[in-house]
């Protein structure tokens, strides 16, 4: 039988995540224009708690990484609170296509901040791509001052996460197929398919779950030549080097770097992922 290592912790968590209706596009459109007309925080906390279970499913990508699942999921939950902040309904997309952009850098930030907790050996591949990618672009504060919301985002999230003891663990046995809590979901609706190509890591939600979006969308911009050293250089496993990619591509090594600074500055200018600069 298959089985996942949870703590009731977690468990609990996930079930009380599962709880919350998912919206229909016309009622978050309307909750979002509410809020932004009129900051009503009712209506954030409604857009908030709808997505939490994408928040749970994104962070489960990075379970491996030697963290606990509550902090993850904590740092997921600060993400999607700054993406309702700042979510245009007028945009004509949905919140969480908008928002998994803030709960990955979220998460991404806390594991590259834990560096020491990490197996190195894994996520050297994905602190590359963080790098790259983010290097150029700032951060910004954890409160969610604007527009009078005056709360700590780490402070309300900590409250819509999991909560543990310092002596507790995120984790013992049970079978991926139990239920959550009195819904009809199961553990298993809920984790990521690992076996998804790399291309497909940036992911949207609808009623389903989170589904391949802007990355894919992105790399295909790029000319072929490009394409094939960035998803060799930063999405495989096991990296090329300069040297290996330029043997296949009968190119120097320094031709190969080029290519490679020349896709990273198209990804940083495309329309999508420059709308969204601001929290990578």
């Amino acid at each position: 039988m298959t089985q996942l290592v949870l703590s009731n912790a977690l468990q609990s968590y996930l079930a009380q995540a599962n709880r919350f209706p998912l919206l229909s596009a016309g009622e978050e459109f309307e909750l979002a224009v509410c809020l932004k007309k009129h900051n009503d925080l009712n209506a954030a906390h409604k857009l908030i708690t709808a997505n939490l279970r994408f928040v749970v499913k994104v962070a489960m990508e990075y379970r491996n990484y030697g963290l606990r699942m509550a902090d993850l999921i904590q740092e997921g939950n600060i993400g999607l609170m700054k993406a309702v902040k700042k979510f245009d309904p007028y945009k004509g997309y949905r919140l969480i296509t908008y928002a998994v952009w803030w709960i990955r850098s979220h998460i991404q930030a806390f594991i590259l901040k834990n560096w020491s907790l990490v197996n190195k050996g894994t996520a050297a591949l994905r602190k590359k791509l963080f790098y790259q990618l983010n290097r150029d672009n700032g951060n910004e504060g954890g409160r969610l001052e604007d527009g009078g919301w005056g709360m700590e985002a780490e402070a309300f999230a900590s409250n819509l996460s999991p909560q543990t003891s310092n002596t507790d663990t995120d984790y013992r046995d049970v079978s991926l197929n139990n239920e959550i809590g009195d819904e009809e979901t199961t553990y298993l609706d809920i984790l990521p398919d690992v076996s998804q190509n790399q291309e497909d890591a940036i992911a949207v939600a609808e009623e389903q779950g989170i589904i391949k979006a802007e990355v894919s969308n992105a790399l295909q911009m790029l000319n072929e030549k490009e394409r094939y050293v960035i998803e060799s250089r930063m999405m495989a496993e096991p990296t090329l080097t300069l040297q290996d990619i330029g043997n296949k591509l009968g190119v120097s090594r320094e031709r190969v770097r080029q290519i490679e600074e020349q896709a990273l500055k198209k990804l940083r200018q495309l329309k999508g992922l420059k709308a969204l600069a601001s929290n990578l």
